[in-house]
């Protein structure tokens, strides 16, 4: 079993959002795996289903991001999961619009819902997939809480089913393929 999770904050005001990517991603992916997104508990919502023969849980915590590991852990107690089984969907400024990274394990490096996640589950070793937000011109908060520009989000709907086709990958192979098909991955 893995538990796919999509960082991002709950609420109307915060859709759309950089920080929120993550929530773009797993609903992607409910999509896409026709999962329904449709039950409260552990701190979040999520539903049930199948990414090829494996049962997967797709969240969107509802902690808000800097309390997003009390989601997770919650689930990973529930269900007895092991680090390598959650993977972790998030924005990452600093990667530009258009770019995704994949990593195995690492640091929060300054993101604090990967920061909780951490001190949550007692681990770093955790796959994660980074979609790139775009550095800040100014003022951080403003940036991940601030929408989209209408070009940025056209060159997101082309990187969400490459995020969904390296979850595929991840689950059906192993990180390390994912990382060697996708980490070139760029929308021009």
């Amino acid at each position: 079993m893995y538990l796919i999770v999509g960082l991002g904050n709950p609420g109307k005001q915060y859709e759309g959002t950089r920080h929120n990517i993550g929530f773009d991603a797993i609903d992607y992916l409910a999509n896409k795996y026709n999962i329904d997104i449709n039950r409260e508990k552990f701190k979040g919502v999520y539903g049930e289903g199948l990414i090829g023969t494996s049962k997967v849980i797709l969240l969107k915590p509802t902690t808000y991001m800097n309390l997003s590991g009390e989601s997770i852990r919650e689930v990973v107690n529930f269900y007895k999961l092991e680090e390598e089984e959650i993977i972790v969907i998030y924005d990452d400024i600093s990667l530009p619009v258009g770019k995704m990274r994949i990593r195995p394990k690492g640091s929060a490096g300054g993101h604090n819902g990967i920061k909780s996640i951490i001190g949550n589950i007692g681990s770093e070793v955790f796959p994660r997939i980074k979609i790139g937000v775009g550095q800040p011109q100014h003022d951080l908060v403003s940036h991940v809480l601030g929408k989209f520009e209408v070009e940025d989000r056209k060159i997101l709907e082309k990187v969400l089913p490459a995020v969904g086709d390296a979850v595929d990958c991840i689950i059906k192979k192993d990180v390390k393929n994912a990382m060697n098909e996708f980490n070139g991955f760029s929308v021009e």
